[in-house]
């Protein structure tokens, strides 16, 4: 009779067993950023009348912004580019146009000379408006050029005075882009209003928002972000998929980025070479409101039409990221030509999502999609092709859940040979 800890061995043994097995295989990045390129980051300051309230810490929004910056600007890395743009540091006046333009570069996105950042945030003066959707846009702007990561880091007290001009709109516009810029948003003692819109901004991009109430969380924070851009990421690289597979672009192996619109297919080609096995995963963010019960389909078919294989998953509103894979394995049967050897193929891919919105919610640019593909050693034989979606591992699967069962049943009777002899003494 197999006893309750004999029966416990044995699971053990099996889920340490499927653990090993089913370990996946890390994909390798596509164009992962020039390690010689240095990072970007512009630090985003809100200068508005409003940062003139003391309430952080016994001293003004501006003092401890201020301070922070100071003490940010000794530890940044010497790797990053830094800069430092401002919103409604200049105009004092009535004029709603005129105050949306408020913004300009008060250092240069480079080298940093920190003495001359220094003087430059000691001049400011909270002033104006809060057009933090034409200085996301200016700061998109600043950081252009090169392809190391960038990063905007947003400080502000308020949200946007300078509707229609909606900075959730812009952020979705500038990761529309496709040049990897990520916004992470700070509101300094913010309210409901302001850290909707904050979060929003930094969902669109990538980023974090961060709610701040002391001038030692500001601090903390902004260095932290500087630190992360310096750090080397895998980057998604920007790609634009076709509406057929005749006109769709090639990918090789590593991590994508781009836009799919609601209910939209798109194709892509990847050529896998003879010996080879194609796996490729997809993610859908859904960046905005969506009506409940979606999908996305992620088929791969020969050029001619016919379908290989179909990964598919849906959701019904409780999560922001659907995902789907799949695995293409092709058999030495189909894997070789008259001759015996094995040959090239190219394959689609096609990226279709069942995605529906509100009549109020705006669906351009569309949502936001990453595709992973890669390419490993295919299958020695049938067999192994026949283990789908359980990789190379099957004998080696199977040999470790005998063994872990087998350990289970003999350390039960170790147990109990054990317990006996005990009794018997």
């Amino acid at each position: 009779m197999i006893t309750r800890k004999r029966l416990a061995a044995g699971v053990c043994g099996l889920l340490a067993a499927m653990t090993v097995a089913l370990l996946p295989t890390p994909a390798v990045a596509a164009d992962e950023p020039d390690a010689k390129s240095s990072p970007k980051v512009e630090l985003t300051l809100d200068v508005s009348g409003s940062m003139r309230a003391r309430d952080i810490d016994g001293q003004s929004r501006m003092a401890a912004a201020k301070q922070a910056f100071n003490e940010v600007l000794d530890a940044v890395p010497d790797d990053v580019q830094l800069g430092i743009r401002t919103l409604g540091a200049n105009y004092r006046g009535e004029d709603r146009k005129v105050g949306c333009k408020d913004t300009r570069q008060l250092y240069p996105v480079g080298p940093l000379d920190r003495t001359e950042a220094k003087t430059a945030v000691a001049t400011l003066t909270p002033t104006g408006w809060t057009p933090i959707g034409p200085a996301l846009l200016g700061a998109a702007d600043d950081l252009k050029g090169g392809n190391a990561t960038r990063r905007i880091v947003l400080i502000t007290d308020g949200e946007d005075t300078c509707a229609p001009l909606d900075p959730c709109q812009v952020a979705r516009d500038i990761a529309a882009r496709g040049i990897h810029l990520t916004v992470d948003t700070l509101g300094l003692l913010p309210d409901a209003k302001t850290r909707s819109q904050l979060s929003c901004i930094a969902e669109a991009t990538g980023g974090t928002y961060t709610s701040v109430q002391h001038t030692k969380e500001l601090r903390d924070r902004v260095h932290q972000l500087v630190d992360r851009a310096a750090d080397p990421v895998v980057t998604p690289v920007a790609t634009e998929g076709a509406q057929q597979c005749a006109k769709a672009p090639t990918l090789k192996p590593g991590l994508y980025s781009d836009r799919e619109k609601f209910a939209e297919h798109r194709w892509y080609r990847v050529e896998v070479p003879a010996g080879q096995e194609l796996r490729a995963s997809v993610s859908i963010a859904a960046d905005r409101a969506v009506n409940n019960d979606y999908g996305v389909l992620l088929r791969a078919s020969t050029v001619h039409g016919r379908e290989i294989v179909r990964g598919s998953e849906a959701g019904d509103g409780r999560t922001d990221v659907i995902s789907s894979g799949l695995r293409y394995p092709k058999t030495p049967l189909e894997d070789a030509d008259g001759d015996g050897k094995p040959t090239a193929e190219t394959v689609c891919l096609q990226v279709s999502n069942s995605f529906s919105a509100p009549a109020s919610v705006k669906t351009d640019p569309g949502l936001p999609v990453e595709l992973a593909i890669d390419l490993v050693d295919g299958p020695d034989d049938a067999s192994d092709a026949a283990s789908f979606g359980l990789g190379h591992g099957w004998w080696l699967l199977g040999a470790l859940v005998l063994t872990g069962l087998l350990a289970g049943l003999v350390w039960g009777w170790i147990s109990r040979w054990r317990v006996t002899v005990w009794r018997t003494n």
